[in-house]
């Protein structure tokens, strides 16, 4: 069996990531306004322009592409305590379906949570689906009562 790694995604990846999430909406059932070599163009041109605030891993078996995951850097307000702070936000964090239940979602997060922790961030959130919310508990992720938001 092929061993699993989790790294910072190449440029030359950024396709194979557009895959990823191309796969994900049908997964899900979702149908898409675009082809898939339009939004693959997309996507790449998005990632290589937001490189320096989206920061994606890539989770390859052998050579597949297995998952991924992003991590936001969002600047914050400078304080009195810190002039430099930074939090993050876990995005698309998806593993195609065949890999699933094997612990490859806990892996994940374990090294987007790694990274933010290598960059200072000061604190981490994420939107979950339904089904993974007990992984992200299981990573100290917990509702917060007092982080609100609005659906425009």
């Amino acid at each position: 069996m092929d061993e699993v790694t989790i790294r910072t995604a190449r440029d030359d990846e950024l396709p194979l990531l557009a895959d990823m999430r191309w796969r994900w909406v049908i997964d899900r059932g979702d149908e898409p306004d675009t082809t898939r070599d339009a939004f693959v163009t997309a996507f790449v041109t998005w990632a290589r322009a937001h490189a320096e605030a989206h920061q994606p891993l890539i989770m390859l078996r052998g050579g597949t592409v297995i998952g991924m995951a992003w991590l936001a850097l969002q600047p914050r307000v400078p304080s009195p305590r810190s002039t430099d702070r930074v939090t993050g936000d876990l995005q698309c964090v998806y593993v195609a379906p065949e890999h699933r239940s094997a612990g490859h979602g806990d892996r994940l997060i374990e090294a987007a949570l790694a990274r933010a922790r290598e960059l200072g961030l000061e604190s981490v959130t994420v939107h979950s689906s339904e089904r993974a919310v007990t992984a992200y508990e299981r990573r100290g992720f917990a509702v917060s009562p007092r982080l609100l938001q609005l659906r425009l």
